[in-house]
């Protein structure tokens, strides 16, 4: 508890690993990522049970699914947790390689479930959202080129996370995933802008994605039929966002009691993209302020450490991961209150599906992996070469 009040002190050399780790690790940080997975697991028992049942499975199968989904993220986050700047770049690498290889090959062998984009890869037993792996290992790719453009001499490597974010956004477009591919969009201009990039040529992407909206929405009916229903004055309560809106106002500030909630056995994806709407239900207001608040505690606390980080490499990817974990939980809260047009994004740590917790567990092992307490090498900083 002293060490969680007073913080951590910097890992002496020749320490085992588990007590180094343990010593250095944010440890509000990890505490918020447990309350979320367990704030995952009590949603999926009220949430995923009607699913069940009108599958004819057991009322726990998606449950037990979740804690096993859930237990292999936070062992993957441990282990990834522990690693230093210079394995997690080669991590990441090999995870964008993997990720945007098996993205580019769904048009020929992946799948949509009726759901009208090509975004995943079914094996059978369980089935893979590749997207969800893209972006750590993008993150981590895109924050390597900018950080060794900082050093003396360095390769133009803004210019190659340029070409890199281009050609994925555009890839994530065309299944269509319009969510994840702006979701990219937004942590390549968060890394490009810690990283030292004008305002203006901020401004100018921004501008160029704006124009991309709007050929889209003329070309593609999917983007077309999703901002016309979030930009209509009606509400059709026969909708996904219809049955989300209503549970939302039904809960009001202390819900309407465990298991007595109805939008579960109305909306098909009440145990994923619009599982806030099931919280906020059964369990009120005060259930979506706690959650809101590990969010926030996650991501403020994780940009907080990294003020002090001097190696550019953990600066700009914790940055970035910090900033997409965050948006991801916002797009899918602003969705289910109608802030925001649907973009059938999960709610990290919380929704149901095994790509998108293990996604999200390594996305938290890198973040706190990098946001860990190290000795600042002055001299590396100087000369722009990455501390290890």
């Amino acid at each position: 508890m002293t060490e969680m009040v007073f913080g951590t002190t910097p890992a002496r050399v020749g320490d085992p690993i588990l007590p180094r780790w343990w010593r250095t690790v944010d440890k509000w940080a990890l505490a918020c990522i447990l309350g979320l997975y367990a704030i995952g697991l009590l949603l999926g028992l009220a949430a995923s049970v009607p699913l069940a049942e009108r599958n004819g499975l057991n009322a726990f199968y998606y449950v037990t699914r979740q804690a096993v989904f859930g237990g292999l993220a936070l062992a993957v986050m441990l282990v990834i947790s522990m690693m230093s700047p210079v394995q997690l770049r080669r991590l990441g690498v090999l995870l964008f390689l993997g990720a945007f290889l098996t993205v580019l090959a769904l048009p020929f062998i992946g799948t949509d479930f009726g759901k009208g984009a090509t975004r995943w890869l079914s094996l059978g037993f369980a089935s893979v959202q590749p997207s969800e792996f893209l972006k750590p290992g993008f993150i981590a790719l895109c924050a390597w080129f900018m950080a060794s453009a900082q050093a003396v001499g360095g390769p133009p490597g803004r210019l190659y996370s340029f070409f890199v974010a281009a050609a994925v956004i555009v890839l994530l477009a065309l299944q269509p995933d319009f969510g994840q591919a702006s979701l990219i969009l937004f942590a390549w201009l968060v890394m490009y802008f810690i990283a030292g990039a004008p305002v203006t040529l901020i401004a100018g992407t921004i501008a160029l994605a704006g124009f991309g909206g709007m050929f889209a929405y003329a070309n593609s009916e999917h983007f077309a039929r999703r901002i016309n229903g979030f930009l209509s004055a009606e509400v059709d309560p026969r909708t996904q966002i219809g049955y989300a809106t209503n549970a939302i106002q039904e809960g009001g500030f202390f819900g309407v009691g465990v298991g007595e909630g109805t939008v579960k056995w109305s909306l098909p994806d009440a145990h994923t993209d619009f599982i806030i709407a099931v919280a906020a239900e059964e369990y009120g207001f005060v259930m979506v302020v706690m959650i809101i608040a590990l969010y926030c505690a996650i991501v403020v606390r994780s940009l907080w450490r990294l003020l002090g980080e001097r190696d550019p490499f953990a600066r700009i990817a914790g940055t970035g991961l910090a900033c997409a974990f965050g948006a991801q939980a916002l797009i899918n809260m602003g969705v289910a209150v109608r802030l925001l047009p649907a973009k059938g994004m999960t709610l990290p740590f919380v929704s149901y599906g095994g790509s998108s917790v293990i996604a999200s567990g390594i996305t938290l092992g890198m973040l706190l992996a990098l946001t860990r307490t190290r000795p600042q090498n002055l001299l590396a900083d100087v000369m722009g070469r990455p501390g290890r």
